[in-house]
This record gives structure tokens, C-alpha cells and sequence, in this order.
């Protein structure tokens, strides 16, 4: 997206006008500006100066008397599904926005888009050109918070590829791919974000300086980093430091930790409270193996190349309600955030490594003989159904004003959620059903357990510990057990999530029994997978012992 229109010029306009307007205002551009009657096109070098050039002149700069109109250039076939609003409220809750562009069709992704603006700028694909075209009317000077919001074309390249280009992504990842291609099957591409977010420790004497007076300080970093920031004021009440998570794209990520660090010195400086301090990074238990590596190269390669000190905190800190170590980082600012990048870098791909060996996982148990397994990569990967249990007064939180909470969850995560009814009046829990594959699973789950931490469902030094029922074949419940409850028990061992195979059940119309999971999010999913391979082991015995029958018969 990286050519340009630029239209209301005057037909006496010339290249070298415009030449010299970019030039003033610092815009790169490259190759030359071809200029027809009262419009022209140009080149930018990539897309970030191609939105540069829109922010800096789109109805804010004249020439000749007349405002410069600039947008994306979008060959007419493929003015399809996809458009650009600008100009959004940099304060706006995503659940408004979410709200405002579903009026208009089925949103099937909103990616939010980096840029030096202060209000902010979202991609989004509708489900067809007519709700796009309906969103374009509506949308383009629509009133929002003072704001008049500014929406355009942009390609919709996959719009030459045929039937699969109705792909979705999810609204609350920007844009992660759906099941059922060879990219969404495994690792997400590097252009897409890791839906995770950098999670900071702070000395609690400095929480004020960092939100600021009426919170503007905080503000100020939100709107230049194109991020959330959440401060975790009310959990551990009276502790010396508190975690602050910042939500956003890796570089976003990056520039708000720099700033946070900047703030916190000025303000040690200023009330002469410490001589220097580290910055402390909080990563989940499960990533931070990956980040040390064998014998700890990784780590010590992360000192030499930032000229700093890394330290993380002992295993025996850990507990069940914090699975989290904290990694300490020593030096400069400058190369303290040259850590964060590097640290942070690895731990986005332990986790994306461990979303891909789900995705792969369940590519290879597909409805089709072994002979097939080489076509399993271009099918759509198995459902899974798994059901999770909530506490009764949570189930609002979840749901969320009007359904947008469960609808927005349903899309992020590409999965079918439903909450039952209660099975008595005075029921402690709900059951939520889950349905998609495993990449699905893992997220939509992961978003679950998050809100109800978030909605203090859960004490601050409790984690959310929740209830998972699978259903497997009941033939197959004895493997899942194994000779002497050993399976079951190595189970147990591994993923430090409780696992039961109720006995005496009845199979079900499917001839499927129950298998209960209860732990914290990782252990229970880590359960739910080894579950799930040890299933696959069996469907593909099956299938190979009856291939060996049908052999024999036509001998």
C-alpha cells in the first residue's frame, strides 16, 4: 500500500509543485509525480511514509489555494472488502468502535495500524463489498468525540485469489489469520502480532508519576505508542512494586517501556529516592526455559549485545497463583531497552511456537486415511468442543454490554462460545462451550481466564484456577488412563493440572465419556493437548488396522 492519490488539485499544478511541497514538509517519496486533470499519483519508498504523507497533508495542507485530498491508490478491482478510517479518538474503547463498524456488516478483522498521529488508525475487512461500500457512506465524516473520522479504500489483494479470500482474522488480535491455510495451520507470519503483552514491575512510589495528574502522563504514552496500558493499582495492596501491562505492537511495546524507564529516573532524580534502578520484566514460567537456552546461551548472548546485566528470579518463587519469574535487567536506559526488545522478542516466539505445535497437532488428525496426511495441511484443522466452567456472577463480564464481550471474544479467537443455561437456580457456575480448533482453543480459553482475573473474580494472589471438561471416545478412555491410572498420573506429573476420568459414567449418544481438567491456563492446556495427541495415537491405529483388514480381504 505504498502508492498514492492525491486529488483537489488545481488543473495548473504541476510535478514540480508537488515536489516542493513534499520536499517542505519532509515527506519521501520515490520515482516521479505522474499528474493528470486535477489529480495525481506518486510512489512512497514503504507504507509507513505512505501514511506519513497521508497524515501530514490529507485536509490540512493547501496548494494553490486548494487542501490537498491524499489516500491510498486502489485499482478499482480491488476496492472490495477493505478499508482505512483514520482520525479515531485516541482515548475511544475498542468496544465502541467495535460497536460503531458492526452497524454497517460482519467486521471479519480491524487491524490497528502504527502511526505518529496522536488519534488512531484501524484496517478493517468487512464479509462483502456492499456492507463496505454501506460503511463508507456512513463512516466517512461521522462524528465521533470531536473527531470527524476519515475512511478510504485500501487493496484488498486477496480479492484475484478467488473463494478463499473470505479468510477472516480476529478483531481483538488486529488481524490474525483463521483456520484452514498452511500459514493459520502453523506459525503465524512475522508481519502478523503476537497477541501478547510486555508486562513491567514498577516501584509503587512511582505508579503516580507514571499515570500523571488526571492521568495525562499515561495518556501521553498511550497516544504516542499506539498502545494500552493497563496499572495494576488494586492487586496486591501495600506490595513495593506494582505490574504494569502494556498492550501493543512489538515497537509500541518498546517505546512505551522507554518512556516508562525515562519517567521513572526523572522522578527518582527529582525526589533524590535511588541513584539508578533495573528494569524488571515479568514472563510466564513456561517461556522463560526457552528464553535462557541450553546452558544459558541465549541469555548471555542478550548481555553481550545490550551491555547489560540480566538476572531472573529462583523457580522457588514460584506458586500457583504466580506462575510468573521476574527478569531483571541492569545498565543505561538506553541498553535496558535494548533487552526488552531481545527478551521480549523470545518470549513471542516460545509463544508462538507453542500456539503452531498446536495448530500442527490437530492438522495430522484429520478425518482422512493415513494415505492422505499429505493433503491434511490444506484442510481446515479438527473441531474441538471443550466446555469451561465459570463462576455464576461472571458470567455478565463475559457476555459484555449487548453481547459485545462474547462476540468480539467468538471473532479474536475464530470459535464458536456459548453459555448453558444454569442447570439449577441457585447454580455456582455456568458452563461456557467452546468450539474451534486447537489455535482457537488456546485463545479463546486464554481470554477467559484473563477477564475473570481482570474483573477481580479471583483474589490478587489467587490464580484462576477453572474447571475443563473434554469429551473423548469412551472406547478410548482406558488409554487416556492407562494400565494402573499411569497415563493419567504421568499426566497429572507434566502438567500440574488435576485430571480425572470419572468412573461408572454412561457414554453419551456419541458414545463419548467426560474427562475433567482443573488447573491454571497453561496446565490445563498443556493437559487438554496431551490429551488430545494420545487420542490421535489411537484414531490412527484404528485406521491403520483397518487399512491391514481391507489388505487381507482382497488377498
Amino acid at each position: 500500500m505504498n502508492k498514492l492519490y492525491i486529488g483537489n488539485l488545481n488543473e495548473s499544478v504541476t510535478p514540480a509543485d508537488l515536489e516542493k511541497v513534499f520536499a517542505e514538509h519532509k515527506i519521501s517519496y520515490s520515482g516521479q509525480f505522474l499528474v493528470k486533470s486535477g489529480y495525481a499519483f506518486v510512489d512512497c519508498p514503504d507504507e509507513h511514509w505512505a501514511m506519513k504523507a497521508i497524515e501530514t497533508f490529507s485536509g490540512k495542507v493547501e496548494l494553490q489555494g486548494k487542501r490537498l485530498e491524499i489516500e491510498h491508490s486502489v485499482p478499482k478491482k480491488q476496492r472490495s472488502r477493505k478499508i482505512q478510517i483514520r482520525n479515531i479518538p485516541p482515548q475511544l474503547r475498542w468496544e465502541v468502535l467495535d460497536s460503531l463498524l458492526a452497524q454497517y456488516g460482519t467486521v471479519e478483522s480491524c487491524e490497528q495500524v502504527n502511526t505518529e498521529s496522536e488519534t488512531a488508525v484501524v484496517n478493517v475487512t468487512y464479509s462483502n463489498r456492499e456492507q463496505t461500500r454501506q460503511a463508507i457512506m456512513k463512516l466517512n465524516g461521522h462524528q465521533l468525540e470531536n473527531h470527524a473520522l476519515k475512511v478510504s479504500y485500501i487493496p484488498d489483494e486477496q480479492i484475484a485469489q478467488g473463494p478463499e479470500n473470505g479468510r477472516r482474522g480476529g478483531f481483538g488480535s488486529r488481524g490474525q489469520p483463521r483456520q484452514g491455510s498452511p500459514v493459520a495451520a502453523g506459525a503465524q507470519t512475522k508481519q502478523q502480532q503476537v497477541d501478547i503483552p510486555l508486562r513491567l514491575l514498577v516501584p509503587t512510589q512511582y505508579v503516580g508519576a507514571i499515570i500523571g495528574k488526571e492521568g495525562a502522563t499515561i495518556r501521553n504514552i498511550t497516544k504516542q505508542t499506539q498502545s494500552k496500558i493497563d496499572v495494576h493499582r488494586k492487586e496486591n495492596a501495600g506490595a513495593a512494586e506494582k505490574a504494569i501491562s502494556v498492550h501493543s505492537t512489538p515497537e509500541g511495546c518498546s517505546s512505551a517501556c522507554k518512556m516508562i524507564l525515562e519517567i521513572m529516573h526523572k522522578e527518582a532524580k527529582d525526589t533524590k529516592t535511588a541513584d539508578e534502578f533495573p528494569l524488571k520484566i515479568l514472563a510466564h514460567n513456561n517461556f522463560v526455559g526457552r528464553l535462557i537456552g541450553k546452558e544459558g546461551r541465549n541469555l548471555k548472548k542478550v548481555e553481550q549485545d545490550t551491555e547489560t546485566k540480566i538476572t531472573i528470579s529462583s523457580l522457588q518463587d514460584l506458586t500457583l497463583y504466580n506462575p510468573e519469574r521476574t527478569i531483571t535487567v541492569k545498565g543505561a536506559i538506553e541498553n535496558c531497552c535494548r533487552a526488552e526488545q531481545e527478551i521480549m522478542k523470545k518470549v513471542r516466539e516460545a509463544y508462538e511456537n507453542d500456539v503452531a505445535a498446536m495448530s500442527v497437532s490437530a492438522a495430522w488428525v484429520a478425518d482422512d486415511p493415513p494415505a492422505s496426511h499429505a493433503l491434511s495441511w490444506q484442510q481446515a484443522p479438527e473441531q474441538e468442543m471443550v466446555q469451561v466452567f465459570i463462576p455464576a456472577q461472571a458470567v455478565g463480564a463475559i457476555i459484555g454490554k449487548k453481547g459485545q464481550h462474547i462476540k468480539q471474544l467468538s471473532r479474536f479467537a475464530s470459535a464458536s462460545i456459548k453459555i448453558a443455561p444454569p442447570e439449577t437456580p441457585d447454580s455456582k457456575v455456568r458452563m461456557v462451550i467452546i468450539t474451534g480448533p486447537p489455535e482457537a482453543q488456546f485463545k479463546a480459553q486464554g481470554r477467559i481466564y484473563g477477564k475473570l482475573k481482570e474483573e477481580n473474580f479471583f483474589g490478587p494472589k489467587e490464580e484462576v484456577k477453572l474447571e475443563t471438561h473434554i469429551r473423548v471416545p469412551a472406547s478410548a478412555a482406558g488409554r487416556v488412563i492407562g494400565k494402573g491410572g499411569k497415563t493419567v498420573n504421568e499426566l497429572q506429573n507434566l502438567t500440574a493440572a488435576e485430571v480425572v476420568v470419572p468412573r461408572d459414567q454412561t457414554p453419551d449418544e456419541n458414545d463419548q465419556v467426560i474427562v475433567k481438567i482443573i488447573g491454571h491456563f497453561y496446565a490445563s492446556q498443556m493437559a487438554q493437548r496431551k490429551i488430545r495427541d494420545i487420542l490421535a495415537q489411537v484414531k490412527q491405529q484404528h485406521q491403520k488396522g483397518q487399512s491391514n483388514q481391507a489388505q487381507a480381504r482382497r488377498k
